[in-house]
């Protein structure tokens, strides 16, 4: 499908396509600058979500909202049984899991990426139309009905 980029014309396209393809492209984008550092998309949020605990995170918990906020269902097992195995993350007796100094370097260099890839993406466009997207965005949601609200 080739769309024109008129005004006139841009003004009557599917948002529904527009998300879409914005979506699928910056997730690969990301999803593949991460793998170029040898971590999954999920596999981060993991990290990230055990960063700021001295004293570990219970496994369920994690599981638990990883499922909840990020959609990713049973998926994200896997992915927390192989950080433990790469010696990312250590499972304490307790069952809470730990950043190891591995972890916390590889979680560095991947907020690093993650702060790197958000620059690329949103060069040229200026903080304020970013903020007139995202308001927008929000209201068709709550438009259609769904939820807006964080997490």
């Amino acid at each position: 499908m080739e769309y024109s980029h008129d005004d006139a014309e841009l003004v009557k396209q599917p948002v529904g396509y527009w998300t879409w393809a914005a979506n699928k492209t910056v997730m690969a984008y990301v999803r593949g600058r991460l793998a170029a550092i040898g971590i999954t998309q999920p596999q981060w949020w993991v990290l990230h979500q055990v960063l700021h605990s001295e004293n570990g995170v219970p496994r369920d918990e994690v599981i638990s909202a990883q499922q909840a906020n990020l959609d990713v269902g049973a998926g994200i097992v896997p992915d927390i049984d192989l950080l433990v195995e790469r010696k990312l993350l250590v499972l304490d007796d307790a069952g809470r899991l730990r950043l190891t100094d591995e972890g916390r370097a590889l979680h560095q260099r991947a907020a690093e990426t993650q702060r790197s890839s958000r620059a690329e993406v949103h060069a040229g466009i200026p903080d304020e139309e970013y903020l007139i997207t995202l308001k927008v965005l929000q209201r068709m949601i709550r438009n259609a009905g769904g939820d807006v609200s964080p997490g």
